[in-house]
């Protein structure tokens, strides 16, 4: 792994076990990121996205069948790790992770600033006196009322209660913050300013930033590389600046042709078919069924990562494709 790389993920797996078969929701994923960068995670719902920050937060159900793989943060594999040092080194000390919904994540018989507070006094052993003044500096510096530590999350609003679960997850100043879907749900003026907060702590406090989301519009705005997401599998990793210019991957490509463009005379397109299952995904490409470039090769074998500007898995960047003449 190199010097300046954060996280370093080879070959991560996690299958559920189901009463109809076992679930590939995370199936060989391989991907790494710098320090102090955000890296956006796209795709469609089921894809697998939220089963991957759960992986690597180790926040597993019960009916796990198979999680494997090596997670490396700052050169650590944490998945040697056992679940209390896992527990006591890892969550919320180097990960962290702002879930969907911040209504379900916050306790509602516990005042939201003893919440916010916890993290500290329990991993580091902080009084809650002290405590509590890093979470009013952390609440000033998301824009919450002072006097909104005293309430519970019922009584603040799904924008307070949104920025409220990232303060949460910022205020041990883990190397890694997951923003599973941070601002859905809430109306288009909030979410840009919850996007604007995450910007500025970007900026000020140097965080990294794993953003998970299905909108390529609000992504591009905190965006430093795009990874794209697809039946389980990372199928294109790319530059920002590259990847909503001209993504590689033909699922990327649709997927932009999906957004609707205010300054060009272009119809929104749409993605034809439907994922595969994740029961028994195909054994070639996973995407072939609904790729208008699909030929032989992409029904007989996976394609494998290769460097074209960016990461793609794709046949059509393969000396196969050339020499078929595709």
């Amino acid at each position: 792994m190199p010097d300046d790389s954060l996280l370093d993920i080879k070959d991560l797996v996690l299958h559920f076990r189901t009463s109809k078969g076992v679930v590939q929701a995370v199936d060989g994923v391989d991907l790494t990121m710098q320090r102090s960068e955000a890296m956006v995670i796209l795709g469609e719902s089921g894809c697998g996205k939220t089963s991957l920050a759960k992986a690597l937060l180790r926040l597993l159900p019960r009916n796990v069948h198979r999680y494997t793989g090596q997670v490396r943060i700052d050169g650590t594999d944490i998945m040697r790790l056992g679940d209390e040092d896992f527990r006591r080194d890892v969550r919320w000390v180097k990960l962290s992770m702002v879930p969907q919904a911040a209504m379900n994540s916050l306790n509602p018989v516990l005042r939201v600033g003893d919440q916010v507070a916890e993290p500290m006094m329990t991993h580091y052993g902080i009084e809650r006196a002290d405590a509590m003044l890093q979470v009013h500096r952390m609440f000033e510096h998301f824009g919450v009322p002072l006097d909104f530590a005293n309430r519970y999350a019922f009584e603040l609003s799904g924008g307070m209660r949104q920025r409220v679960a990232i303060a949460m997850s910022l205020v041990t100043s883990p190397d890694l913050i997951i923003l599973d879907e941070p601002t859905s749900a809430l109306d288009v003026l909030t979410q840009a300013n919850i996007m604007n907060v995450l910007k500025r702590t970007k900026a000020e406090m140097e965080a990294s930033y794993i953003l998970i989301t299905h909108d390529i519009a609000t992504s591009s705005e905190l965006a430093d590389r795009v990874a794209v997401m697809y039946a389980g599998q990372i199928v294109e990793v790319n530059d920002a600046t590259h990847f909503y210019s001209a993504p590689l991957h033909p699922y990327s490509q649709k997927l932009m042709a999906s957004v609707p463009r205010l300054r060009a005379d272009q119809e929104p397109e749409f993605i034809s078919g439907q994922p595969p299952s994740l029961l028994d995904p195909p054994t070639g490409c996973r995407f072939a069924e609904r790729c208008p470039s699909r030929f032989a090769a992409c029904d007989e074998e996976p394609p494998l990562f290769t460097e074209n500007g960016g990461q793609v898995k794709c046949w059509l960047y393969s000396e196969l494709a050339e020499r078929q003449g595709r």
